[in-house]
């Protein structure tokens, strides 16, 4: 006789692995108006991401110990919230405008991949795994951010009814943020809104977390990576946006797309998104193999990466347009 041991195939769900780099740096994130400002607006902008980039990379570097770094840059179009061109004219457009100004883009990225990546409803799986911290003394009141779309950092002031006869109106409170240090900074974020025809439309705060996680290779759709790299092949680029892969990678010597920790250099313009993206993956709960397995490569490499996801991602905000 044999011993067999016989296990339910969910009960140990296959998390597929992703190449990790020690940093992806993104050299931009810019919207239609941005492109159709021309190329000298480009050329402005990456004018003033070189010198943040290169500052990114020696402290990768000094963190590594000596090793070489494994860096890899990225930059992503949004073509969510409204279409324009074509990648066939905003591509070439952009990549001249980077090399000029003595930067290499790996990775391209659409934004529309962010909400979903060829079947994978990828919006909506991370938006599943929002995990509200509720706030101290609170009875559940509110209700929860997967029926109203919002996502708060700490206690929303409470709604001032109008009293009943006779009773006292109840006094105003302020809003108070749940790890507030002396001072609130309180912050409710849109995550989506919905149409009356049911279509929903994420937030440019919720894509850009969805982005972060992408980014740090966090991203997972029933244990399947999501926002794979596409090698780029081709002469050019299709004349539209849906013909072009989701994330396409442009340097075929590239590192790995996905890193420990992520640098995004951007306009200041982009302030409020990026508090609104830590408040949202503060609060969301990642897929705990992704994380084991950054764990324990990290660790094999002797590489120290935080605990909170959050902290992970770093910015330099330039001012400027």
């Amino acid at each position: 006789m044999t011993d067999a041991v016989f296990r339910e195939t969910t009960a140990e769900p296959r998390t597929q692995a992703v190449p990790l780099s020690h940093l992806s740096l993104e050299l931009g994130h810019l919207y239609m108006e941005d492109f159709e400002a021309g190329p000298e607006h480009l050329r402005e902008h990456f004018g003033r991401v070189r010198p943040w980039a290169e500052a990114a990379r020696a402290a990768a570097a000094a963190a590594t110990g000596g090793k070489r770094p494994r860096i890899s840059t990225c930059f992503l179009i949004d073509d969510y919230f409204t279409r324009f061109s074509s990648p066939t004219e905003v591509v070439p457009m952009l990549l001249a405008e980077a090399e000029r100004a003595g930067l290499v883009v790996d990775y391209l990225a659409r934004e529309s991949g962010c909400a979903v990546a060829g079947k994978a409803p990828v919006a909506e799986a991370v938006a599943g795994r929002l995990v509200e911290e509720p706030p101290p003394g609170s009875y559940g009141i509110r209700p929860p951010a997967a029926q109203t779309g919002w996502l708060a950092n700490g206690e929303r002031s409470p709604a001032v009814r109008a009293p009943q006869a006779m009773k006292q109106a109840a006094a105003w409170q302020p809003p108070r943020e749940t790890a507030a240090r002396r001072h609130s900074v309180f912050l409710d974020v849109e995550l989506w809104n919905d149409a009356s025809d049911g279509h929903r439309t994420w937030s440019c705060p919720f894509l850009a977390a969805v982005w972060q996680l992408a980014r740090l290779g966090l991203l997972r759709n029933e244990g399947e990576a999501v926002l794979v790299p596409h090698p780029h092949t081709a002469s050019g680029f299709p004349e539209d946006w849906d013909e072009l892969p989701a994330l396409v990678r442009l340097n075929p010597g590239a590192d790995p797309f996905a890193a420990y920790r992520t640098c995004s250099v951007l306009p200041n313009r982009f302030l409020p998104v990026e508090h609104a993206v830590r408040v949202i993956l503060d609060q969301t709960e990642v897929a705990p193999g992704a994380l084991r397995q950054v764990a324990e490569r990290s660790a094999r490499e002797k590489t120290t990466v935080p605990d909170s996801v959050a902290d992970r991602v770093s910015y330099v905000f330039y001012a400027g347009p």
